[in-house]
C-alpha cells in the first residue's frame, strides 16, 4: 500500500474509518472487506494481551469507528474449559434466559497497542487486504476467458512475458508469443485471455497472442457479419507468425463469406495481418462435402483427384506435377496447416505417382489371379478392369454379373467361380492349420468377428489366448492387425517349419472399426465376468446357513 502508515490510527477514532476507506479504495475492494481485515487484527494484538486461550471477538463500529472487545464464552454443563465456557448457573447470573449451548459476551476494556502489536496489527491487514484483492481479481477475470484484452508489457522472466492489465497482471509464456515478435517494457499489447486459475499467490491469467482463437477473435471484430453471427468461422488452423487458414461460412445466401472477411480491398484482413505482425491468412469457404472442403483447405494448389478413407480419416490428393509445390508448401506448410484445419491425414500425390502406383496394384492383382486361378493374364486383366479385386468377389459375386463381361463365356464364368471357391477354402484351411500351429487357441477362434486371417495375424503378434487378446485395448487391436510385415512374419514362420506357403495365402492390412474391436475384446473378456459370478455362487454355497437361508 502507498499509504506510509506506522501504526494503526488511535482507537476509536473516525481516522479508523478514512483510513479503510482510502485502502478500500486503492485496492478496489469494499470497506467492510477492510474493516473486516482490521477487527481480526484487533483481535490478534487482544488475545496476545488477555490470552490465547481465550475466544475474543473485536467489532468496529460503521458510523463512529469506535472499537469493543469482548469475550465470548458458552454456556455448557459440565464444564471443559473455563477459558472458553460458562457454567449454567453462573450464566443465569448474567443472562436470566441463558441455556446450554448459548454464546455469552462478556465485554473487555480497551487495549493500547503498543510497537510490536500494532506492527502485528497492521501484517495481519495487508495480509487479509492482499488474500480479498487477489479473490476480486479472480472474480472479476474468470468471467472473461475467451476475450481479448488490452495490457502494457510489464516485465520479462525467462522469456515469458508479465503484463500490466490495470486491476491485474497476465502471464504470456514464450510459446504463446509470435516469433516476429520482440517486446519492450512499456509496449501496448493486445492478447487473449486462454485460462484463469485461480492459485495461493493470486490469481493466474494465462494469455496468449498464438491460439487458433486469437484469430477468430481478430475477424470477429474486425468484420461486423461475424461478431452478427451472419458470417460464421467454423475452423482455424495457425503457424503462428507465419501463416494461417481459416474456413468460413455464411448463414445468409445472400452474402459471401469469403469476401465479407476480405473487405473493401483487402481492408479486413489486412487490420488483422497488420495485427499478427505480417501472418499471412487464407481465408477459405467451408463445405459440408468432405472431399471440396479439402480441395479448397490446400489452396493456392489445384486439385485433380480426391480418394478418402472415411475409417481412418485419411485422404489422397493427387495434383498435377506443377501444383505439388503448392499443394505441399514451403516445409510443408501448406499441407499441414490443411491437415489441421480438416482434420484429415492428407498424403500428396503427383498425377504420375498415382498413375504408377495404380499400375503397380493391377501387376500385383493380376499376377495374383494367375497364380491362384492358374488362368493367362488375357483372363485375369479382363477380371481386374471389370473391378474384381479379391477371390471374394469373384466367388460370391452373382453368377449373371460375372457372365456379363465381355469376352468371358458362361462356362467359363462358372469354372472362374468355382476356383475362386476352391481356393478360399483350401486358404482357410490352411490358415487354419497355421493358426493352430501358432497356438491360438479355439475359444479366441470362435469369436465371430475374427476371420480366419486376422487369426494368424493375432497369432504373428503373440496374441493366442482370451487373457492375452482382452488384456488389449480398441486401439492396441486394430493397430495390431494392421500389421504392415504380417506376411513376411507369416513367411519367415513357413520357412522355420520348413513349409512352403500355399497359393492365396494374403495377409493384407486388416481394418476393423472401433466398434467391431469393442465388440472382440468384450468377447474375450466374458470369461472374466463369467468366472466372477462362478465365485460368487461358490461362496453363498459355502457360507453356512442364515435365518433367511433356512427360512
Amino acid at each position: 500500500m502507498t499509504q506510509n502508515v506506522n501504526a494503526f490510527p488511535e482507537l476509536g477514532r473516525p481516522e479508523l474509518l478514512e483510513f479503510a476507506q482510502s485502502i478500500a479504495n486503492e485496492r478496489l475492494i469494499d470497506t467492510d472487506v477492510v474493516l473486516g481485515a482490521m477487527e481480526e487484527a484487533v483481535q490478534v494484538a487482544a488475545l496476545r494481551k488477555y490470552g490465547q486461550d481465550l475466544e475474543v471477538k473485536a467489532s468496529i463500529d460503521r458510523k463512529s469507528g469506535e472499537i469493543t472487545l469482548q469475550r465470548v464464552l458458552e454456556v455448557a454443563d459440565p464444564v471443559d474449559d473455563w477459558h472458553r465456557q460458562i457454567s449454567l448457573e453462573d450464566g443465569k447470573a448474567r443472562d436470566p434466559d441463558a441455556k446450554i449451548g448459548d454464546r455469552l459476551h462478556e465485554p473487555l476494556p480497551p487495549i493500547d497497542l503498543g510497537r510490536l502489536s500494532a506492527q502485528t496489527a497492521k501484517q495481519v491487514v495487508y495480509r487479509l487486504v492482499r488474500e480479498a484483492e487477489r479473490k476480486r481479481q479472480y472474480e472479476e477475470f474468470k468471467g472473461r476467458v475467451g476475450e481479448i484484452i488490452n495490457g502494457i508489457v510489464k516485465r520479462f522472466e525467462y522469456g515469458n512475458v508479465i503484463v500490466d492489465l490495470g486491476r491485474a497482471e497476465g502471464f504470456m509464456r514464450r510459446d504463446q508469443t509470435l516469433a516476429k515478435e520482440a517486446y519492450r517494457t512499456g509496449d501496448r499489447i493486445r492478447a487473449y485471455i486462454m485460462e484463469v486459475r485461480e492459485e495461493t499467490r493470486g490469481p493466474q491469467i494465462l494469455l496468449s497472442r498464438a491460439c487458433n482463437e486469437f484469430l477468430v477473435k481478430l475477424f470477429a471484430q474486425e468484420v461486423p457479419e461475424i461478431y452478427d453471427g451472419i458470417v460464421e468461422i467454423v475452423a482455424a488452423a495457425r503457424d503462428p507468425g507465419s501463416r494461417a487458414k481459416i474456413a468460413v461460412i455464411s448463414n445468409d445466401p445472400g452474402i459471401d463469406p469469403v469476401g465479407a472477411c476480405v473487405g473493401m480491398r483487402g481492408s479486413r484482413v489486412q487490420a488483422v495481418v497488420g495485427e499478427l505482425q505480417g501472418e499471412r491468412v487464407d481465408i477459405i469457404q467451408w463445405s459440408p462435402d468432405t472431399a471440396t472442403f479439402i480441395v479448397n483447405a490446400l489452396v493456392p494448389a489445384e486439385v485433380t483427384k480426391v480418394i478418402l478413407d472415411d475409417e481412418a480419416t485419411r485422404v489422397e490428393v493427387v495434383v498435377p506435377e506443377n501444383q505439388q509445390s503448392y499443394a505441399i508448401g514451403r516445409r510443408g506448410q501448406n499441407v499441414r496447416l490443411a491437415t489441421k484445419l480438416t482434420g484429415w491425414e492428407i498424403k500428396i500425390l503427383t498425377e504420375k505417382m498415382e498413375s504408377d502406383r495404380r499400375q503397380d496394384e493391377l501387376r500385383q492383382l493380376i499376377k495374383m489371379f494367375v497364380k491362384t486361378l492358374d488362368v493367362d493374364e488375357v483372363v485375369a486383366h479382363l477380371l481386374v478392369t471389370e473391378g474384381f479385386d479379391s477371390l471374394e468377389a469373384i466367388a460370391f459375386v452373382p453368377f449373371e454379373e460375372l457372365a456379363e463381361i465381355e469376352g468371358l463365356r458362361e462356362e467359363v464364368a462358372e469354372e472362374l467361380r468355382e476356383r475362386a471357391t476352391k481356393v478360399i477354402l483350401e486358404r482357410n484351411e490352411e490358415l487354419l492349420k497355421v493358426r493352430t500351429k501358432l497356438g491360438v487357441t479355439d475359444e479366441v477362434a470362435a469369436i465371430e468377428q475374427l476371420s480366419p486371417s486376422m487369426l494368424v495375424v493375432l497369432g504373428l503378434n503373440s496374441v493366442r489366448t482370451l487373457d492375452q487378446l482382452a488384456d488389449l485395448s480398441n486401439d492396441e487391436l486394430t493397430e495390431l492387425l494392421a500389421d504392415k510385415v504380417a506376411v513376411e512374419k507369416l513367411r519367415v514362420f513357413y520357412q522355420a517349419n520348413d513349409e512352403e506357403m500355399g497359393p492365396g495365402i494374403q495377409l493384407p492390412d486388416v481394418e476393423l472399426e472401433q466398434d467391431e474391436a469393442n465388440q472382440v475384446i468384450m468377447a474375450a473378456r466374458a470369461h472374466w465376468f463369467a468366472d466372477d459370478d462362478a465365485g460368487s455362487d461358490a461362496a453363498r454355497a459355502d457360507a453356512p446357513p442364515t435365518a433367511e437361508t433356512t427360512a
